[in-house]
């Protein structure tokens, strides 16, 4: 990549950006555009909106996080829905601040970068550009220029509305500079930046005794004063506190809970009425989102003083719980371990896996719902089907515990043991067994975790490697299974034949004497009862099947092996459960003769080629899976 020639065009495209006018000008581009004169929470939605959406089981998924934020999709949903869509339509949420509230390490501050550098990008777009006056210390809004008694006809015209008012530098600047012409102030082309301080600010408290409200509001430029003569004169007065600087996007309060109220008492007039005070001026116009997280501790302690009930009506918390689903969890584990300097390491498939079903198991709730362990509510919350539950009783589980989700291991704990385990072993490739014995020898030193806790956390560590030692099993199932593809085939056949007589009231030819023959119940069970189809149900099932085959049939497609999972995975364990011994003896045996060692070669290349293990956990996962089918 030549650094240098892309350097150039990001030079290129900035000045291709750059735009300079008079506000007569700027009215022009709106007449054909009104939108550029949208708000902070108008532009923030149609960011959002922009990157699409996707439909999933009647959930609105909005492409925007997609690639950074995993099994949130309800919670950011509900975010988008009832908080920046009511806003951009200037409905009364856009005048509360937007708490994000939460546990560790949940999602939150990764939201919030999001929302900033998404913001940075849509500025830059034709969709997203935004105009201010020309040096302006806010960057605001050029409108603001019209007088109060002619912006209804503006309005009108326009098609827009006008909030607002010019701040003290502007007024003093278009009165001595521009003799109150307001068409011929200058208006330019703005990028919202971060790191420029142009529409994004970020506030963080520290000590009280130490930190100032000019942080949030400004301060008097000592420098000048002289020259000026006033603290009131705008020229001796420095707009650059965040709050100024956040006009028109995003303002940040880390951990916003933990300010001392003075700086919160300014939060009161911004949110209600749009403005707040600074110095010895009238009060200033800010159009800004006010953005907020914390953790749920900090909100019980801020809600539980009296004093704080005039900010608490201006709030809207939106709680960030703990992503449940274990298959959303590993995206989260791999971009982790994607952004170190250790994605190197091989890791063995499942290694990640097993951490999630840990994790996901210490955030669960035990239902009410009878026959359901926490096990079985973790595979349906991950979309599986269970037999015998529906997609009612998900709902009713979802809605059962409010604040599920909120506490549990966080995923920062399982990056920093699996993290620890890499720097310290030194190891080529780590497996699932590894990465849980990573986990359980961390628990002793995690700070937070009581004894009944480490009790509770230690019980989900065995249920996470049982599940493992299924997972393992079905591995060297499919790679065994594979090299005996031509009789899953025949197997696979052969049900088919046996369930389209019985569900035809026929009969079936058998295929050594020739003669005609009842369907070989025997069979059909055989293979129905390896993924758990009772005896009630199996009637259901073989119609489900032949009614699937019709349907292929119609659009003249072939129902083949792989088609129907569920089936495929029955013919699978059906041949499986044939051939343990076969297996149980090729991969615990010591001494292979040549014909066993020919199959482990088979089954390894297999493993590596198509199941992505290298030689090393291949090794490794033949010889685990042979010492559990010894035992």
């Amino acid at each position: 990549m030549d650094i240098f020639r892309k350097i150039s065009e990001h030079r290129a495209e900035n000045e291709r950006l750059a735009w300079t006018g008079t506000f007569a000008e700027y009215f022009d581009k709106l007449r054909k555009e009104p939108w550029l004169a949208m708000t902070a929470h108008t532009r923030v939605y149609r960011m959002i909106a922009s990157a699409g959406t996707t439909e999933e089981n009647g959930r609105i998924k909005y492409k925007f996080f997609e690639n950074e934020i995993f099994g949130l999709d309800h919670t950011l949903e509900k975010l988008v829905e009832e908080y920046f869509h009511s806003a951009s339509r200037r409905l009364d949420v856009r005048k509360r601040i937007l708490l994000l509230m939460g546990p560790v390490s949940g999602g939150k501050s990764t939201l919030v970068t999001m929302l900033k550098r998404g913001l940075e990008r849509f500025s830059r777009t034709d969709e997203g550009a935004v105009y201010a006056i020309k040096g302006c210390p806010m960057h605001e809004e050029p409108l603001h220029l019209i007088p109060l008694d002619l912006r209804p006809d503006v309005e009108k015209e326009l098609g827009v509305r006008i909030e607002g008012g010019l701040c003290p530098s502007c007024q003093l600047r278009l009165k001595t500079d521009y003799d109150n012409r307001i068409e011929d102030m200058e208006v330019e082309r703005v990028l919202l930046s971060e790191t420029n301080r142009i529409g994004i600010g970020t506030f963080s408290p520290s000590d009280p005794k130490s930190q100032d409200i000019a942080d949030l509001t400004g301060s008097i430029d000592f420098s000048t004063i002289t020259e000026y003569g006033s603290e009131s004169d705008p020229r001796a007065y420095r707009f650059d506190g965040e709050l100024n600087k956040a006009n028109r996007g995003l303002m940040e309060f880390q951990e916003m809970l933990k300010c001392d109220e003075k700086f919160l008492w300014n939060l009161l007039s911004l949110t209600q009425e749009g403005n707040f005070k600074a110095g010895r001026f009238a009060l200033i116009s800010a159009d800004e989102l006010i953005l907020a997280h914390t953790n749920e501790t900090e909100y019980r302690s801020f809600i539980s003083n009296k004093k704080n009930e005039a900010l608490q009506s201006r709030m809207i918390v939106m709680p960030i719980p703990y992503n449940l689903k274990v298959s959303e969890e590993e995206k989260i584990y791999t971009k982790l371990i994607g952004q170190s300097d250790m994605n190197h390491i091989h890791m063995a498939p499942h290694s990640l896996k097993a951490a999630s079903i840990f994790s996901i198991l210490t955030r669960l709730r035990e239902s009410k719902k009878q026959g359901m362990d926490l096990v079985k509510k973790m595979r349906m919350y991950d979309g599986e089907a269970i037999e015998g539950y529906k997609e009612a009783d998900l709902k009713e589980m979802q809605s059962e515990f409010l604040e599920e989700g909120m506490s549990g291991i966080d995923p920062r704990y399982v990056i920093n043991r699996i993290s620890s385990a890499l720097i310290r072993q030194d190891v080529q490739c780590m497996n699932a067994l590894d990465v849980l014995r990573a986990i359980k020898d961390g628990l002793d030193q995690h700070p937070s975790i009581t004894k009944d806790e480490r009790e509770r956390y230690l019980n989900f560590i065995s249920v996470a490697r049982k599940e493992y030692d299924e997972l393992a099993k079905k591995e060297i199932q499919k790679a065994f299974v594979y090299s005996f593809e031509e009789s899953a085939r025949t197997l696979f056949e052969n049900y088919l034949d046996n369930i389209e007589a019985y569900c035809n009231w026929g009969k079936i030819k058998d295929p050594l004497t020739g003669e005609s023959v009842d369907p070989d119940e025997r069979l059909m069970r055989s293979i129905e009862e390896q993924i758990g189809v009772s005896e009630n149900a199996k009637k259901a099932f073989r119609e489900e099947i032949l009614i699937r085959i019709s349907s292929y049939s119609r659009k003249g497609k072939k129902f083949d092996y792989s088609t129907h999972e569920r089936l495929r995975e029955a013919v699978e364990k059906k041949l499986f459960a044939d051939l343990k011994d076969v297996v149980k003896i090729t991969t615990s045996t010591k001494t292979p003769d040549e014909r066993q060692l020919k199959r482990i070669n088979e089954v390894t290349a297999r493993l590596i080629d198509s199941h992505g293990y290298c030689p090393i956990c291949a090794n490794e996962l033949l010889k685990y899976v042979g010492s559990l089918l010894n035992r």
